[in-house]
């Protein structure tokens, strides 16, 4: 997607944009004058709308949100990336805090799908190029012991983008400008989480050592070479509804 001169700036909404790949995310938009807001509890790059994706009152403020903001919006290109998310608590399910886990589940599952939902309506009459981004893991296929809520939030965000993706083509078919929808896998990414990971013990996550690993050898990427991958995608002719992982390309 290359940047266009257009009656309007262009608007982007990136979710945990406070840090790590989403405040890379953020600081990378590539649409010159583009408005940039974060979904966040925490400031970050851009404009800051506080708030925590992880209680579900807080949802219907985002849709109002991208409503209000897309009042008259002539621009060309309205984007959100959802890359919120959370791997704690790491442990077996029936072991860990039960409170935590409960957050984990809609956090990692609810969110993604209503906050799609939620933007699909927002945007669902303007003709402006239209692009939802669903951050996902290699997660989402491969079932580490200690990560259920966050693997399976991952696959549910997957099936979600192939679903809705079928929809917005038939949208599109039926006269509108449908949006585009598409999952991304960045990789191993050197952010927080991963120091999350690292610090656990073998009993909570039997597989801790291969990530301890990547970070002694180099085998993990920075945010902002994650961040250049997921908007250099937005200029490949991917089927809507695809799910791609970064390192296969």
């Amino acid at each position: 997607m290359t940047n266009a001169e257009g009656p309007g700036p262009s608007v982007v909404w990136v979710s945990g944009a406070s840090a790590g790949i989403g405040a890379a995310v953020a600081a990378g938009v590539p649409f010159e004058g583009a408005r940039v807001i974060g979904l966040s509890r925490r400031p970050g790059v851009g404009e800051h709308f506080a708030v925590d994706l992880a209680e579900p009152a807080e949802w219907e403020r985002v849709g109002r949100h991208f409503v209000e903001e897309l009042a008259g919006f002539e621009g060309e290109h309205v984007v959100f990336v959802h890359n919120a998310g959370t791997i704690v608590p790491i442990g077996s399910a029936g072991e860990v805090d039960g409170a935590a886990y409960a957050r984990s589940v809609l956090l990692n599952s609810a969110a993604p799908q209503v906050l799609g939902d939620a933007f699909l309506r927002a945007t669902a009459r303007l003709e402006c190029e239209k692009v939802l981004v669903m951050l996902s893991s290699g997660a989402a296929k491969k079932p580490y012991a200690g990560w259920s809520a966050y693997n399976a939030g991952k696959a549910a965000v997957e099936h979600w983008v192939r679903t809705v993706g079928a929809e917005q083509d038939a949208v599109g078919g039926a006269g509108r400008r449908g949006c585009r929808v598409i999952a991304v896998a960045p990789g191993v990414v050197d952010t927080e989480m991963q120091g999350e990971i690292r610090k656990v013990d073998e009993h909570a996550f039997p597989a801790v050592e291969r990530f301890r690993e990547l970070q002694q050898t180099g085998g993990l990427i920075s945010p902002e070479q994650a961040a250049r991958g997921i908007w250099a995608l937005l200029d490949r002719p991917l089927e809507n509804g695809a799910v791609v992982d970064l390192r296969d390309l």
